[in-house]
C-alpha cells in the first residue's frame, strides 16, 4: 500500500513516510488446494492463516506436552524437551497466538455450522500459553472494551505514572492478586452474569485440572500449565499497560488519545496489525486486515485530536523506553502529524504530558438541606 511521498509530506514531519508496509488482504494470493478445503469451515477467508497456525501449534506443542508428562522420561530429556517446549511457547507462538484468539474473540472463526471448533483455541491450545479459559475473553470484550479504560475498567492504566517502573510494579502485583476477584465484582455489579458464569467455570475447570495433573506428574504440571500463567499475565499487563500509556487527562475516554498506533512493524507482520490499537478501540470488530487503510482514510482526524502514532516500533519498545525514561528514543519514532511540533524537545514535552498520573476524583460530599 504505496502512498504519493507528497500527501503525506502534509502530515508527516518527524518521521518522514512513503508507504504503509503493514499487512492487508491481497484477494489475488494463490490458495493451495488444503487452504481452499479449509475455506469451507471459516467465517471469513481472509482468516485463513489462523487455521494454518492452528495446525503449527497442534502439531507441535501438543506432543511435547505429552512427551513432558511421560512417566519415567529420563531428566536430560524432559529438560531438552522442556527447553523446546519453552522457546515456542515464549518466543516463536506467543506473540500470534495472543493476537490470534485476540482477534477470533472479537470475530468468530469458524461457521455456526461448525460452532464447536471455536472452543479448540481458548479451551484446547490456549491453556498451553497459560491463557485459562474464557478468561480473556470476559475480560476482554466483557470488561476492558466497554469500560474502554476509564475508571470502571478494572485493568485500567489511568491512576498511575506510566513511566515508572516502581508504578507498573504496583500495577502488575494488583492484577496477580485481585485481577479476578475485581472481574467478578465488576460482572456482578454491572449485571453479567452469563459472563461472571463463563469466567469462573474456566477458572474452576482450569484449576482442577491443575491439582490432578499435579497428582500425575508436578513438574510437567508446573512447566505447562502453571509457568505459562504467569509469564502471560504479565505480558499482557505490560502490553495493556504500553497501548494505554498516553492518554489527555482532558479527554480519558477519547480513543484518539487514550491509546497509541504503531506502524511500520514486523511486529504487525506477526501480530494481525496489533500495533493499530486505536482503530481497534475505535472499531473493534474491524478485521485485522483493515487497520492500516482505516488510519489512511482518518489521518486528519488522527491529526486534529493529536493522537499518538509511532514508525517502526512496538509496545514492547515503548514499555522499554518508558521504564528507562528514554523519552528521547520515543520522539525519534513519534510521527508528526500536520507538522505541529517544532523540535524533538517538543515531542518529548508533549509525550511527558501524557504519561502523568491522572489523579482519583474524590467523590462528591452530601450538603445538608
Amino acid at each position: 500500500m504505496s502512498f504519493p511521498a507528497e500527501r503525506f509530506g502534509q502530515y508527516l514531519r518527524m518521521k518522514y513516510l512513503v508507504s504503509l508496509t503493514d499487512p492487508v488482504y491481497d484477494p489475488a494470493a494463490p490458495v493451495s488446494r488444503l487452504g481452499a478445503w479449509f475455506l469451507q469451515f471459516i467465517q471469513d477467508k481472509r482468516d485463513l492463516p489462523f487455521v494454518y497456525l492452528i495446525l503449527e501449534i497442534s502439531a507441535t506443542l501438543l506432543p511435547l506436552a505429552g512427551l513432558l508428562f511421560v512417566p519415567g522420561l529420563p531428566a536430560a530429556a524432559w529438560w531438552a524437551v522442556f527447553g523446546l517446549y519453552l522457546l515456542l511457547t515464549t518466543f516463536y507462538f506467543k506473540g500470534p497466538f495472543g493476537l490470534m484468539l485476540h482477534c477470533t474473540s472479537h470475530r468468530i472463526l469458524f461457521k455456526k455450522k461448525y460452532a464447536r471448533l471455536n472452543h479448540y483455541i481458548p479451551w484446547v491450545i490456549g491453556p498451553l500459553f497459560g491463557q485459562t479459559p474464557e478468561t480473556y475473553f470476559t475480560h476482554h470484550l466483557g470488561m476492558h472494551h466497554p469500560e474502554n479504560n476509564l475508571p470502571d475498567d478494572e485493568s485500567s492504566t489511568m491512576y498511575y505514572q506510566r513511566d515508572s517502573a516502581a508504578s507498573f510494579g504496583r500495577y502488575l502485583v494488583d492484577f496477580f492478586l485481585l485481577g479476578i476477584p475485581k472481574l467478578v465484582l465488576y460482572f456482578g455489579r454491572t449485571n453479567k452474569p452469563k459472563l461472571r458464569f463463563r469466567l469462573l467455570r474456566g477458572e474452576v475447570v482450569y484449576l482442577l485440572t491443575v491439582a490432578g495433573l499435579a497428582f500425575v506428574n508436578l513438574p510437567a504440571t508446573l512447566a505447562v500449565l502453571v509457568l505459562p500463567v504467569l509469564v502471560t499475565r504479565a505480558v499482557m499487563m505490560l502490553g495493556n499497560w504500553s497501548q494505554h500509556a498516553f492518554i489527555d487527562s482532558a479527554d480519558p475516554g477519547n480513543c484518539y488519545t487514550n491509546s497509541v498506533t504503531c506502524i511500520n512493524t514486523k511486529y504487525n507482520h506477526k501480530c494481525w496489525n496489533d500495533g493499530y490499537h486505536i482503530s481497534h478501540h475505535l472499531k473493534p470488530a474491524l478485521h485485522w486486515t483493515e487497520h492500516p487503510a482505516h488510519f489512511r482514510q482518518n489521518l486528519a482526524e488522527y491529526t486534529r485530536q493529536q493522537a499518538v502514532v509511532f514508525d517502526g516500533i512496538h509496545f514492547l519498545h515503548i514499555f522499554a523506553y518508558l521504564m528507562t525514561r528514554r523519552y528521547d528514543l520515543l520522539a525519534r519514532h513519534f510521527v508528526d502529524l500536520g507538522e505541529q511540533y517544532q523540535s524533538e524537545a517538543e515531542v518529548v514535552t508533549f509525550l511527558k504530558s501524557r504519561t502523568r498520573r491522572i489523579p482519583r476524583l474524590a467523590p462528591p460530599v452530601a450538603v445538608a438541606a
